[in-house]
Order: structure tokens, then sequence, then C-alpha cells
């Protein structure tokens, strides 16, 4: 991350800047030379793809300790408890508040507080067990806490936000279903692995029956509530690996991964079960949903998803016409 990489740098240049004009470089040059060249090196190790790849939470912890134990050890070399870089605890603080959430953040004062603690026992003509320490030490270290609640407060909200704004712009409003462009992506993810590793998926295009009439009889609430109806027969009807979507008005669509013909089959009997034994209750009159559904297998009816999705419509549609008019079969 820039944000971790600037305020390590940071860290390092305030440190080096006190360490030089506060004579502790002069006075000790060897130590103090040799810890600005570790947080130096680690810094650049920090960074560097091999360290710990895909485990960015480890990583950050680390870097935030690494942080302040380097404080910590600056603080020695420049007066001790009475150092002025105490409130440069505030960049790892900050850090883990943004980025590993309160429990870390607040952990991370606490063992903050005993350092200032063991770095003000050995500070010269400094009583810690004195009113005059508690009193300092409180106006110091509340802040921290102040500073690192509000931040991991703030960092929850907006990370909050942000699931919501992802949520929005995957999920259909009404339904919570994936929508067009989500499933289209999972779709094109799935098919893309079966066409490598050949394997199979089932997708069904699902249309509800009659919900003109519906929104015309009993208005527009009352076709979203049988929207909604048929989406939670939906989700109770596949497995968590199966993906639904509304397309938008009344159709649906649902992506079996991994699914044969015969499973699509089951799924299909599922759904309509489900469907027609749970009741829509509008002004007192009990109605009961029913839905078309045209299903494809890949690759046994096409290898093109674009074929795909057109020959599922045909066959939704088709079993609409015969939904209507169950006799349309026997004479064809």
């Amino acid at each position: 991350m820039r944000s971790t990489r600037s305020i390590e740098i940071l860290c390092l240049v305030l440190a080096a800047l006190v360490l030089i004009w506060s004579g502790a470089l002069a006075a000790q040059m060897w130590p103090v030379i040799g810890l600005l060249v570790a947080f130096s090196l680690a810094i650049v190790g920090f960074r560097g793809r091999r360290f710990l790849p895909g485990r960015s939470r480890t990583r950050l912890l680390i870097e935030s300790w690494s942080m302040v134990i380097f404080i910590t050890c600056v603080m020695w070399f420049t007066g001790k408890g009475g150092s002025p870089l105490f409130n440069l605890y505030l960049l790892p603080i900050i850090l883990s508040a943004l980025c590993l959430g309160r429990v870390v953040t607040l952990l991370q004062v606490a063992v903050i507080a005993i350092c200032h603690f063991l770095l003000a026992m050995t500070t010269p003509g400094l009583e810690v067990f004195s009113l005059f320490y508690a009193s300092q030490a409180v106006g110091q270290l509340a802040p921290f806490l102040l500073v690192a609640y509000l931040t991991s407060t703030l960092s929850a909200d907006i990370t909050e936000a942000r699931e919501r704004i992802e949520n929005l712009a995957q999920n259909d409003s009404l339904t919570g279903l994936y929508n067009v462009r989500m499933f289209n992506e999972v779709w094109q993810r799935e098919h893309d692995a079966c066409e490598r590793n050949g394997g199979v998926y089932a997708l069904l295009m699902i249309d509800v029956d009659k919900l003109k009439e519906i929104n015309d009889v009993f208005g527009h609430e009352a076709g979203n509530s049988a929207l909604t109806l048929v989406a939670q027969c939906l989700q109770r009807s596949i497995r968590a690996t199966d993906h639904a979507a509304r397309f938008g008005g009344d159709e649906f669509a649902v992506l079996l991964p991994g699914a044969s013909p015969e499973v699509a089959e089951a799924v299909i009997k599922r759904v309509r079960h489900n469907v027609y034994k749970t009741t829509l209750d509008l002004r007192s009159r009990m109605i009961r949903c029913s839905v078309s559904i045209g299903v494809v297998s890949y690759p046994r009816d096409s290898k093109d998803m674009r074929a795909l999705r057109s020959l599922a419509d045909d066959n939704m549609y088709r079993d609409k016409e015969l939904r209507r008019n169950p006799g349309a079969e026997a004479n064809a």
C-alpha cells in the first residue's frame, strides 16, 4: 500500500531529523546509524513482492508493530520518557486503526502505554509513581486512545459504506439477487473455466407467469411482492454454489455450475414446487404464482454463450405456451 509506505518513510525521516538535531547521532553514532539502516532495510523489504504475498493483513501487522519497536528505540536515544518523538506513535496507531481493526489498535495503544512507562522508569529525575507523572501520562496517552477509537470507528463506517455501494452495483435492489451485469460476469468466468477444463453447466431462464395480470388487478406493489416471492423460492431451490439473478421485468436466470441435464431438471422441479406451494396474500386473497422455465446445458446444446442464451429463451417461451395450452404439445 502506498499509504503504508508513506507513513513508514515519514516516520523514518522525522526520527532521523530529531536524532541529528538532538545530538544523539554524535553521542552514539553507530547504534543510531544501525537503527536507521535496519528500519530503512525493513521498509525496502516490506515493499518486496516476495514478502508474504497474498497475506496483506499479516504484512500490515508486522509493519505496524515494527514501527512501534522503531519509535521506542528512537525514544531511548532521544530522552527516553521525555523524548519529543512520543507523538510519533500516532503513525502506527492510525495505520492499525485504518487497516487492522479496533481490537488490534487498542492492544497497540496498551503496549505503547507500557513502553512509555518503562522508558519513564529509566529517565533520570522522573518519578514514575508520582501524581505529576500520572497526570502527564494520562494527558499524553488519552489522545492516543481517542484517535485509535475514532479512526477505527471511521474505518469501519467507510468499509460498511463501500460494501453497500458494491452490493448496489452487483445486486438487484428489489430481490437482492445478482443484476444482469454481475450475472453475466459470473457466467463468463464459469464458461471460460468450462472451456479450459472440459466442465459442464446448465442455464435456466425463468419467467413469472401472469405478472401483468397481478399488476393490473392488485397494483404495482403486488407485482413486486410476486417477484420477491419467486426470488426467495429460487434461493431456497438452488445450491450455495449456484447463482441466481433478476434480468429485469419478470425474468430471472439461474446458473448451475457443474450441473448435468439431469441435475438441472431436478432443480426445475424443485423451483416449480417451491413457487407453487408459497402463496401470496393480496387483499385477503391467496394467490399462487407459477413460472415458465427454459433450460440449456453446456456443451450439449451449444458451446456459444449467445446461442445458449437464445436457446434458453426459446425454451422458456415454449414452456410458457405449453402451460397456457397443455394440448399444444400433443397437437404438435
